[in-house]
């Protein structure tokens, strides 16, 4: 089959839209649907991608129904009544869910891939950025938007390198076949896929398994799951000198951090974080291991890690001067959450800090209400919007009271409509705001960071 078009279901999403660029980068012909159109949507469509916005057979591009000829990319969120996804079935489309088609790269690659609960998405656009700026490079496949180029795709085509974001939903990361590859964290999260946590650190295990011959495998310290790997086993960790990788002579101070990289490839001196946040000590670690793996110069590291800005709703400052700071945050499980919080409390010490989040997911919060109480808790005030369903439907007695009614006493709490959010942050007394979630609270980013500015102004 000679593949000349590419038509995603789903293409707004930010692993898809990814795989979309890949493809009009080599000059294919590329459609998609989506249910709603976003910034992403418009920056491929600009691309030259075929978008549309309604479940409709009618709408889909006449260059993208020939079946010998069309490759058909969904993403598993997608439910299986959708009338386009049943449009292609019928008619015997090659159809390949979007890890399917990264697993093919790291085949074709040696891919350098990040999993974990939390922590993917820093630490994988760290280790493209460490590769890309080096004499190395690579192609990389990010969930986030990179500061550093403006986009979650990397293309190079003389690298053997590809890093990808190994997603453990609808065990998305048994696809791939990894060079080398991190494991951040093992929290149980997506229990309406796995249902037990043991069944979720089993799809761990598993993953460990596809690794490639002479591979390597850098796990967080501590982790419940045992790697089913013989050798090539390589630990890291914040501080402690138990870690294979760890840091030492750590300086926090006057708005930077820096510190000492120990590492069995050899240690490095001097490593300054360009978004000096204690985490990205952690997630710099285990990208610095992945790019000592790929051959970099302890110089290109240090450069790279300089030089690092950031990612999009990661740890993200809006505004900030010297009186008041507003940053939103991807952090949609507790534990996120927590190290998300504690790193703001580092930064600004003595500061009241308010949070506002959106609970994502009705089964998440099923799960882990009490734990997302006991994380926000960290905040000086906490405000609950209405929980944001994605891909599923409500849950009779699931709602962001749940969380309300166990945060700790002695924190300001309450719940609001998403659509008071600006009135909201208007009224409310902050030096620190901060938007937690995954769902579509970024959309009013923009109007609150202009609030705060002008909060700063009065």
């Amino acid at each position: 089959m000679i593949i000349k078009a590419i038509y995603f279901i789903g293409i707004g999403g930010i692993g898809m839209s990814a795989i979309a660029r890949y493809y009009l980068q080599r000059g294919l012909i590329v459609g998609g649907y989506d249910k709603t159109p976003t910034s992403l949507t418009r920056e491929l469509e600009k691309e030259g991608a075929l978008i549309h916005y309604e479940d409709d057979v009618h709408q889909i591009p006449e260059s993208c129904k020939d079946e010998t000829a069309t490759l058909v990319i969904y993403t598993p969120a997608i439910p299986t009544d959708h009338s386009e996804l049943q449009y292609f079935m019928a008619h015997h489309f090659n159809l390949q869910k979007r890890a399917q088609v990264l697993g093919m790269l790291t085949h074709d690659h040696k891919g350098l891939c990040v999993a974990g609960t939390h922590g993917k998405t820093t630490t994988s656009s760290m280790t493209a950025h460490l590769l890309h700026q080096s004499h190395v490079d690579c192609n990389a496949f990010l969930g986030g938007i990179t500061k550093n180029y403006g986009t979650n795709y990397i293309l190079a085509p003389n690298s053997d390198y590809v890093v990808i974001e190994a997603d453990e939903f609808d065990r998305s990361f048994h696809w791939l076949s990894p060079f080398a590859t991190v494991i951040t964290a093992t929290d149980p999260d997506h229990l309406d896929i796995y249902g037990t946590e043991e069944a979720y650190l089993e799809s761990f295990r598993h993953y460990t398994e596809l690794i490639q011959p002479q591979g390597y495998l850098i796990i967080h310290e501590g982790l419940k799951m045992q790697p089913n790997v013989p050798s090539n086993v390589t630990t890291y960790t914040y501080n402690r000198n138990t870690g294979d990788f760890h840091a030492e002579n750590i300086r926090i101070g006057e708005g930077e951090i820096v510190f000492d990289l120990i590492s069995p490839f050899g240690n490095i001196k001097d490593i300054q974080l360009g978004v000096p946040v204690s985490i990205n000590i952690e997630n710099g670690i285990a990208a610095m291991a992945l790019a000592q793996i790929a051959g970099l110069t302890a110089e290109e590291i240090r450069r790279g890690m300089a030089s690092f800005k950031g990612v999009g709703r990661r740890f993200d400052f809006h505004f900030r001067n010297k009186h008041i700071a507003y940053l939103s945050d991807y952090a949609h499980h507790p534990e996120e959450i927590r190290q998300s919080i504690q790193s703001i409390r580092e930064v600004y010490p003595g500061k009241r800090i308010v949070g506002i989040f959106q609970p994502h997911l009705y089964t998440r919060t099923r799960d882990f209400y009490h734990e997302f109480a006991d994380a926000l808790s960290l905040l000086d005030e906490v405000i609950l919007t209405e929980i944001y369903p994605a891909r599923e439907l409500p849950i009779p007695g699931i709602s962001s009271q749940l969380i309300l009614e166990n945060l700790r006493p002695n924190v300001d709490k309450r719940i609001i409509r998403k659509a008071d959010v600006l009135d909201v942050v208007r009224t409310t007394p902050f030096d620190v705001l901060i938007t937690l979630g995954a769902g579509d609270l970024d959309n009013y980013a923009d109007d609150i960071a202009r609030i705060v500015e002008s909060k700063n102004n009065v």
